[in-house]
């Protein structure tokens, strides 16, 4: 969950960002001509092309920099030389799990939250980052613990974050060529205005693809749920089956008392849930992964 909250919410801010950036730019240098407000006229080729460039490069610099931000937001601490026994068991895990599943060596890093949790993240498969919480460290035996570790691994093994940046840069394609045809209209045609993007278009244009954003979050997220059962499987390779069901039994017995749910794993609905919720789940509900592990062969 914090993996695809991280790089959503780098994504966006990034993408709000080119934007401000660009509206700045073609004010100043006029470098804007994908609408003719006199002939009232629109070139599609020019935005589409437009769009593509930057909701493309928005996704694959929240990629570059999911890293960094993953460590600045959680003050997640990379395990440089290890001090004590859980560092050295930590750091010769994954070490231990890279090589089975052919990647290279991640940065293994620890944040302070008392959620159990853990997340992969990084620009490719030999530049990754696995980091976990040190309520996962105090609630989880270690046999569990290698699962869910096998489980990050599996993320960055299967590309995973490649994989998600390339559809986060398609949607985004498509979030900023409507969200500037939204803008045009409410410039255009409710302000009336007719001498050229104005500050209508820019907040019209902002909040679209805002709104357009969390609805397109929908495509993202059913990305995720899919690519869940997946790492699930490897972590079930690299650490065991019975591993992975017992850390799947103790997330839930861990979160299904409403009392003990972060905010934000009760958002993206780690626990399960149903109904429209479901389809902003980052994760698929805790029954249904261990069912599918169940009933592997």
């Amino acid at each position: 969950m914090k993996r695809i909250l991280l790089f959503l919410a780098t994504n966006i801010a990034i993408m709000i960002v080119l934007s401000v950036s660009w509206f700045v730019l073609s004010k100043v240098f006029g470098l804007d001509r994908m609408f003719d407000y006199q002939g009232g006229g629109i070139n599609f080729t020019s935005l589409l092309i437009f769009s593509a460039v930057f909701g493309m490069g928005g996704a694959f610099i929240s990629l570059l920099m999911s890293k960094m931000v993953a460590k600045m937001s959680t003050g997640a601490q990379v395990i440089e030389q290890p001090s004590n026994e859980i560092e050295r068991w930590l750091v010769e895990t994954v070490r231990r799990q890279a090589q089975q599943a052919g990647i290279g060596m991640p940065d293994v890093a620890i944040y302070d939250s008392p959620e159990i949790n853990a997340f992969a993240t990084g620009a490719s498969r030999n530049n990754a980052l696995v980091a976990v919480s040190t309520g996962l460290l105090h609630n989880m035996s270690r046999d569990e613990a290698e699962a869910v570790l096998g489980h990050e691994v599996g993320h960055i093994a299967n590309g995973d974050m490649v994989t998600l940046t390339l559809i986060q840069g398609v949607v985004n394609t498509f979030v900023i060529f409507f969200a500037k045809l939204v803008g045009y209209f409410v410039d255009r045609v409710i302000l009336k205005n007719e001498e050229g993007q104005g500050i209508g278009f820019f907040i019209a244009d902002i909040v679209a693809q805002i709104v357009f954003g969390i609805l397109a979050s929908v495509i993202v997220m059913w990305f995720s749920r899919q690519r869940e059962f997946r790492a699930d499987a490897a972590g079930a390779s690299l650490a065991g089956r019975q591993k992975m069901i017992a850390a799947l039994e103790r997330l839930k017995l861990n979160y299904e008392q409403p009392s003990q749910l972060p905010a934000q794993m009760t958002a993206f609905g780690i626990s399960g849930g149903g109904g429209m919720a479901k389809l902003f789940m980052s994760h698929p509900p805790l029954d249904e992964r261990i069912a599918a592990l169940r009933a592997a062969q």
